[in-house]
């Protein structure tokens, strides 16, 4: 793992929610609800020491609720998510078992069920769709790519339309952007550099011309992930470990936040570890309405 300085990211996110007003309704005794719909990221994936990916208390829906949760007198967070869902099993089920059937029935049934009591929607979906186009290390399969960023926003449509006519109007509904995991390829060698930033490329169109338009659509704004973690930050360079000694910045924060840069057992792993869930919270804190 990288051994450059953490970013002091938690004083700004301290400032951000003592700025934020209160989303909660004051004076209601009854429980409120902060429901958490997506993949492996909603969960909380990390790897134990074997390299098992296990669910974890410790993932970006954790730590915003615990952000938030003294906005309110009683708040509940229900985490709905699947590790390894695309937008067609979100849709169709067959991954995770649900009462409904699958994970959009089940969270639409919730939030029918408790219309007025839920406070915020997040989710975050697709990135699962695109990760089966990857072929080997540092190769991806570009007419896979493609298409798939059409079946993606197809998908996400139906997911969102769902959320929204089955949530009350003003429950904010919050979706984000993804990290890139394949950026960790620039470690490897002059090949791994060129598709770092080939993925890089890859990633933007995904990010901003496939799942931004469709959030749009809906009027649901995006955390920023891809932001946070700066992903498109080439020319910073930072101090890193030998044999490397400098690298660019976003390389370096994938390494610092995920899995990627671990030696086996534990990783490679494309999952956030701990502070990397945080950044995702902080980043669904700054994009609440």
């Amino acid at each position: 793992m990288t051994t450059i300085k953490k970013l002091n990211h938690y004083s700004w996110l301290i400032l951000l929610m003592l700025a934020l007003p209160a989303i909660g309704v004051a004076g209601n005794n009854g429980v409120r609800y902060y429901v958490s719909v997506g993949t492996s990221l909603s969960v909380g994936i990390q790897p134990d020491f074997d390299g098992v990916n296990q669910r974890t208390d410790e993932g970006y829906p954790d730590q915003l609720f615990s952000m938030i949760e003294p906005q309110f007198r009683k708040i509940r967070l229900v985490k709905l998510g699947c590790p390894g869902e695309t937008t067609t099993t979100m849709i169709e089920g067959g991954l995770c078992k649900y009462p409904k059937g699958s994970q959009l029935t089940e969270a639409v049934k919730f939030l029918r069920a408790h219309k007025d009591k839920v406070e915020l929607v997040t989710i975050d979906m697709g990135v699962n769709d695109l990760l089966a186009c990857v072929d080997g290390a540092n190769d991806i399969d570009l007419p896979c790519f493609f298409n798939t960023l059409g079946l993606v926003a197809s998908n996400l449509e139906i997911i969102l339309d769902a959320l929204k006519q089955a949530a009350d109007p003003g429950t904010p509904i919050i979706g984000m952007n993804y990290y890139n995991t394949f950026l960790a390829s620039w470690l490897t060698g002059m090949d791994g550099m060129a598709f770092a930033m080939q993925s890089a490329s890859l990633a933007n169109l995904f990010n901003n011309d496939t799942l931004a338009p469709v959030y749009s659509r809906f009027d649901i704004p995006v955390a920023d992930v891809a932001g946070a973690f700066q992903s498109d930050d080439f020319m910073t360079e930072v101090p890193f470990p030998p044999p490397y000694y400098m690298v660019p910045l976003n390389v370096a924060l994938i390494c610092q936040w995920t899995y990627m840069c671990v030696p086996p057992p534990i990783g490679p792993n494309i999952h956030a570890n701990p502070d990397g869930y945080g950044i995702i919270a902080g980043a669904f804190l700054a994009a609440l309405p």
